[in-house]
């Protein structure tokens, strides 16, 4: 699932927030995509579901037949015999299996080889197994990657008759900053050949071999007389080779010994079943399980384990720490993830969660600021707003930070009330001069960028992301006791009131009041070619003012006031959604009336469900008071994810639209960052159990859920009390319990529609 139409999931083998995966290498940027042609080698790093290229392939793997010499298949006098695009290997779809922590693939050149991966959180296993003939290659590839990840530098040393070890420097995401991979490779067997090539061609029985950015790599050759299969235990690291090493001893061997490849597959599938477990559903048919599952598995990725199996990372200051007794994570992609996948690791790892706030507050130790979207140890700038803030403050909400809480607002305030220095590669709210003078971020074109995004080129969207965070921020505030620092970010909560434009109209669609970007000087942004539109892109990123319009949760009354009233509110939502067309073909409409295409972000005023801004839009009917059509549309969402390679909706962006869809399965949802606060929508599954942690459990149940219907809720029972507020406070919930559905067939029948029952919005104006 996902690894078509842009979903960007890979298929091979990965441990829960593993540090290694193996997987097959494609045509496509972010490593492969289920119709690529061949199969290029089966690389040892990537990321699941990211939008940007350099996302892996490092270290790419791929066994072959024929000879290797002067003049032979593989021609030792041309360097681009050794080129993964030119040996690929085509393979068949027939015998694949995918399963959490084992990947299998039957490639059908070189004679037909079977190729399989495995993977614990710092070591991996393949086994290669040939059909016939007496000798057998593996080409160890470290000039080439995935499609348009650059390989800067790298080199490898032949160590003995069973040992390959070496480093890539590669670019990190997005074309940003240099890193470099350490990789050692150990074999259940003795080579009987090997050798070395670059680009000036092969060298048979060299042992070292270095290059720029230019071809290098390896030929391993095994005799194939008494066994066809060849297993070979991978592990890598950012700090060094003995960090490479010492991840290897530590989970690809037992004493001296190499684990087989059968037995770390045992302790991975093990690892697998131990972390799906934690949740527990009953009901629905068999797709339905394994789209919720599959999901699950996705949400379950990343972060990635960042230490080494000694506790040593390399840090944003580049030089080396240790964690002791915890875990460092990185890879962090905050402006998607955000908005689910945290909260949903919150809920159900609270200490994996613990240890990610440590690990990015100990990025901001290291590098002055926090981040963005951290790559590796590197701040790649990529993507808008204020991320980290409602990251960090759902964090302390679900009680991440416990004991750290002074340590994180401080480290908050500062990035939201400051802007780094120019020699810093951290560009933290690039947007804040002119937001906290004036309340917006400009809409400037030319701003000067430390990356390949920057927040002024989206004035409109970043403003609006600000001021979600401010309120964020306020709430934690007021918690710590910071009274004027609570009423001042919740001020400036309400600054998206500063982007309203009253005036604008979409005489297409008849509505009135759009948020309008705005220049340095304070005038409204005028486009050369006419007229503003509010579905155009001009301000928004990825995204126009239909879709980010919906990004004030944390002031639902400013907004429908600002929108004319409940009444014009909900015909807004429902012009938005197509909702009429929803509830005649709630399976088939959400896929001919929305945004269709995971890059269609421009010129749109309907729902965007393969990108992050609206992805709570849904949930604006609850917060309005109309909270049927919430379960209505997330009916005709969930049509979207499916037991197919095209089955999730837009990139996975590191387990955000995963986690997504499993919140809209269980009927629950986190809208309204730093609150606390879970909406309640009809759940998909008739009852869900979620471990919680430490012994705790959370039960859901909803007799008679059924996936396949339009279902609404008509009651709620928390531990047997009856409740008619459309949300429950995660205070109510940490501890576990019984959360139960009474569902109807029928829409709009009064529960959860009073003021009384809705939350009160935490940056509201006082009235």
């Amino acid at each position: 699932m996902g690894s078509k139409d842009d979903g960007n999931t890979f298929p091979g083998a990965s441990a829960p927030f593993g540090m290694i995966q193996v997987s097959p290498i494609g045509t496509h940027y972010s490593g492969w995509r289920y119709d690529d042609p061949k199969i290029r080698g089966f690389g040892h790093f990537f990321l699941s579901g990211a939008g940007c290229w350099e996302q892996g392939g490092q270290v790419s793997v791929l066994p072959v037949t024929g000879k290797i010499g002067p003049g032979a298949a593989f021609d030792t006098r041309k360097a681009d015999s050794f080129d993964q695009k030119k040996y690929a290997s085509a393979y068949s779809h027939d015998g694949e299996v995918g399963q959490a922590g084992y990947y299998k693939v039957r490639l059908t050149d070189y004679g037909g080889i079977d190729a399989e991966a495995t993977a614990l959180t710092r070591a991996a296993a393949e086994r290669y197994t040939f059909s016939g003939g007496k000798q057998g290659h593996l080409l160890v590839n470290l000039g080439q990657a995935n499609e348009r990840h650059r390989v800067m530098r790298s080199a490898l040393r032949i160590v003995g008759d069973r040992i390959v070890e070496g480093e890539v420097e590669t670019l990190s995401f997005c074309g940003g900053t240099r890193y470099t991979t350490w990789f050692r490779l150990q074999f259940d067997r003795p080579f009987k050949g090997h050798g070395t090539w670059n680009a000036a061609g092969g060298k048979s029985d060299s042992r070292e071999s270095s290059a720029g950015e230019a071809a290098n790599g390896a030929w391993l050759s095994f005799d194939l007389g008494k066994t066809k299969s060849v297993t070979v235990v991978s592990a890598v690291s950012h700090v060094d080779a003995d960090g490479a090493r010492g991840n290897l001893q530590t989970e690809g061997m037992q004493g001296k010994r190499l684990l087989r490849f059968d037995e770390m597959k045992q302790r991975a599938q093990d690892a697998w079943r131990k972390e799906l477990a934690t949740v527990r559903i009953d009901g629905g048919g068999a797709d339905d399980r394994i789209v919720f599952y599959t999901a699950l598995y996705h949400a379950l990725l990343q972060p990635l384990t960042g230490n080494d199996a000694d506790g040593r990372y390399r840090g944003w200051d580049g030089r080396i720490h240790r964690a002791d007794g915890w875990t460092y994570y990185e890879f962090f992609s905050l402006w998607d993830t955000y908005r689910t996948q945290n909260q949903w690791l919150a809920m159900l790892r609270p200490q994996r969660a613990r240890d990610i706030a440590a690990s990015v507050l100990k990025i901001h130790e290291q590098a002055g600021w926090l981040p963005r979207w951290g790559y590796a140890n590197y701040e790649t700038n990529i993507m808008t707003g204020d991320p980290v803030t409602p990251f960090l403050a759902d964090l302390w909400r679900f009680g991440a930070l416990e004991g750290r809480e002074k340590q994180a607002y401080a480290a908050l305030k500062q990035n939201a009330d400051g802007l780094p220095p120019t020699e810093s590669r951290m560009a933290g709210r690039s947007g804040n001069e002119s937001y906290l003078k004036q309340g917006f971020v400009q809409y400037d074109k030319a701003f000067k960028p430390k990356g390949m995004d920057v927040d002024p080129h989206h004035g409109g969207s970043a403003t609006l992301e600000y001021a979600l965070a401010d309120c964020a921020l306020s709430q934690m505030a007021q918690s710590l006791g910071e009274t004027a620092d609570a009423a001042r970010y919740s001020g400036r909560g309400r600054n998206w009131r500063k982007l309203w434009d009253a005036d604008v109209r979409d005489k297409e669609r008849g509505f009135t009041g759009f948020p309008r970007p705005r220049t340095l000087d304070g005038k409204w942004y005028v486009p050369k070619e006419g007229a503003y539109s509010p579905a155009s892109d001009h301000g928004f990123h990825e995204g126009t003012a239909w879709q980010y319009q919906w990004l004030v949760q944390q002031d639902v009354p400013g907004l429908v006031r600002a929108m004319g009233g409940k009444t014009e509110a909900i015909a807004r939502l429902d012009a938005f959604f197509a909702y009429d067309d929803l509830l005649a073909n709630p399976s088939t409409a959400a896929r001919k009336d929305w945004v269709v295409g995971p890059y269609s972000y421009y010129n749109q005023y309907r729902y965007n469900p393969n990108n992050e801004p609206d992805l709570h839009a849904p949930w604006m009917y609850t917060l309005i008071g109309e909270p049927w059509k919430t379960s209505t549309v997330l009916r005709a969402a969930q049509a979207l994810f499916a037991n197919a390679p095209n089955g999730v909706t837009g990139n996975d962006d590191l387990g955000t639209m995963s986690a997504w869809y499993l919140f809209s399965a269980i009927g629950l949802y986190p809208a309204v960052p730093g609150t606390g606060q879970l909406l309640l929508h009809a759940p998909r599954f008739p009852a869900v159990t979620l471990d919680l942690g430490e012994g705790r459990s959370l039960r859901i149940e909803a007799p008679g859920a059924d996936g396949n219907r339009l279902q609404y809720v008509a009651g709620v029972r928390i531990d047997g009390e009856s409740s008619d507020r459309a949300w429950v406070d995660w205070a109510q919930l940490r501890d576990g319990g019984t959360l139960s559905f009474e569902l109807t067939a029928t829409p709009g029948a009064g529960w959860g529609t009073r003021p009384a029952d809705l939350p009160a919005s935490p940056c509201a104006a006082p009235r």
